[in-house]
């Protein structure tokens, strides 16, 4: 028994799978074509899209915004999630990698619920909100270049009504936000951004140790 977060050897994360994951056929074939790409580890964790997908049937979301696509893992999860009428707005700026995204979301049926948005996030996100989006989301999702967290975070704040949820991904960076050594940007981001989530007063949050660390915040 333990009164804090296990670590996960890997028969033991193979367990957890094999124990509760309930990914279907679209995304399993999607997580496996993704394994061949140049830089799958970009991909989110199976679980980590299931419990995504669980908060948003638990609460009820149609309208989700998603700050980084890569190949549509994490989309399709939260589309699948969605009712018929919800819609998942997407950003990135890569065209080969939404690509392959598109194939899937095809093949699941929930392409209609997904916007895919070809641009700097920045520029997304500002432009919804310009058009008076503010407000009018339930959920974002997180998951892009660590520099500009606090900028999407800021945009998102905005968009995502009160009580929603904000989920940011990658916050133990691989555990190397504890490693004084590592002074790299993205690292040196993802700290300065921890810190600001534990300060702000305008949400409630918890960091959960799924996957490579996601911190859940919910908007005042």
């Amino acid at each position: 028994m333990s009164n804090r977060s296990i670590g996960l050897s890997q028969p033991l994360y193979y367990y957890l799978l094999a124990s509760s994951l309930r990914e279907s056929e679209a995304l399993t074939q999607l997580r496996l074509a993704t394994e061949v790409e140049s830089m799958s580890e970009m991909r989110s964790a199976p679980e980590q899209g299931q419990f995504m997908a669980l908060l948003i049937r638990l609460m009820g979301v149609k309208r989700v915004i998603e700050v980084g696509t890569y190949t549509g893992y994490a989309t399709l999860w939260m589309a699948q999630a969605l009712p018929d009428d919800g819609e998942v707005v997407t950003c990135d700026i890569s065209r080969s990698w939404t690509d392959v995204a598109q194939v899937y979301w095809q093949q699941a049926g929930v392409a209609d619920r997904i916007s895919l948005r070809l641009a700097p996030a920045m520029q997304t996100l500002a432009a919804l909100s310009a058009a008076g989006g503010d407000g009018t989301f339930d959920f974002a999702f997180i998951d892009a270049d660590k520099e500009n967290y606090e900028g999407y975070f800021e945009l998102c704040l905005k968009l995502v009504r009160s009580g929603g949820v904000i989920l940011v991904d990658n916050v133990l960076w691989g555990g190397d936000v504890i490693n004084a050594l590592n002074q790299s940007s993205s690292t040196c981001a993802i700290r300065a951004f921890n810190e600001k989530c534990l300060l702000d007063g305008r949400v409630e949050l918890a960091m959960l140790p799924v996957a490579d660390g996601l911190t859940l915040l919910l908007k005042q």
